[in-house]
């Protein structure tokens, strides 16, 4: 026994055969369908898989659901759901199941959530065919009849087919014909209604009833994540890497190991390049001062009068 797929309903359209005829379909898409958890009998007591679909916001997960999206290292998923399986039909974890799964011909048994109609007449919910309605009714030609004997039975039996609700409920449609699948879109297209609404999340898994025709995939048609096989294949190569290092890298036990070569002296570092910036500095000072030195004694020149040094006050008699 396979495992089926979360699909979500797109609409409906139409094909046409060879002959011209058409044909009425379901369009399906795989949302980012990928295995999330294993159920196993020693654990839980059967075997299945937990797929999910569809994305869903992280500030809108809770952190039990966090954790477990973690484990499983996958983005949290919308929709959640299980299939049985057999042993040897479990999908590894993190894996992407894509609309190939399915072949073309094959009958699939689809399950959805039918569309919510609100309250209901019995003529619309149950297929009634009414009262007359021409003479002898009045006003109540859509009605149900009577619900109930008189004294006896004195009451209005369970389950009576009445007026109330219609839809919001668990159809399943067997035996409906795949007729085309997409990978690359992730379509698979399928003969005949689907229940629900557009955009409604649909489990489509083999048809009970019918036998798997040739060349159906076992455990299924899937991919890998990319980041799960990358890893594995870094895993494959450091390990190569290894086991070809480490030969090279031990010696012999038997051999006398020779002695370590001394290392080369290194050459005289020369001064530091602070001392040097110090000293140039020092001598470019002091060639400042006797430059000012010298043009101190300078006389000054007939009608001019020394101008005192910054920052020195005039003596008297200057």
């Amino acid at each position: 026994m396979r495992s089926g797929v979360l699909a979500q309903k797109i609409g409906m359209t139409r094909l046409f055969t060879d002959s011209g005829e058409h044909v009425p379909v379901t369009v399906l898409r795989l949302g980012n369908c990928q295995v999330v958890g294993h159920r196993t009998k020693e654990k839980n007591g059967y075997i299945a898989l937990q797929l999910g679909a569809g994305l869903r916001k992280v500030q809108s997960t809770t952190k039990a659901d966090r954790g477990h999206f973690a484990v499983a290292k996958v983005e949290p998923k919308r929709k959640l759901a299980e299939f049985r399986v057999d042993e040897d039909a479990l999908i590894p974890i993190g894996a992407e199941i894509t609309a190939d799964h399915f072949v073309v011909g094959q009958y699939v048994d689809v399950t959805g959530t039918s569309t919510g109609k609100g309250w209901a007449g019995p003529m619309k919910r149950w297929n009634f065919a009414g009262l007359r309605a021409s003479h002898g009714v009045s006003v109540s030609h859509r009605s149900h009849g009577s619900t109930g004997g008189r004294q006896d039975p004195g009451k209005t039996f369970k389950n009576k087919k009445m007026a109330g609700h219609l839809g919001v409920d668990r159809v399943t449609t067997l035996n409906l014909k795949v007729r085309q699948t997409d990978v690359e879109r992730g379509l698979i297209l399928v003969e005949g209604a689907v229940p629900g609404v557009k955009g409604g999340w649909i489990t489509v898994r083999d048809a009970v009833k019918k036998r798997l025709p040739d060349g159906v995939p076992k455990p299924g048609k899937f991919k890998l994540a990319e980041g799960a096989a990358a890893g594995k294949a870094d895993e494959g190569a450091s390990a190569t890497s290894e086991a070809t290092a480490k030969p090279e890298a031990k010696p012999e036990s038997h051999a006398p190991q020779a002695a370590p070569a001394a290392p080369a002296q290194p050459a005289p570092a020369p001064a530091p390049a602070k001392e040097a910036a110090a000293k140039e500095a020092a001598a470019k000072e002091a060639a400042a001062k006797e430059a000012a030195a010298k043009e101190a004694a300078k006389p000054a020149p007939k009608g001019e009068t020394a101008k005192p040094a910054a920052g020195k006050k005039p003596k008297k008699g200057e």
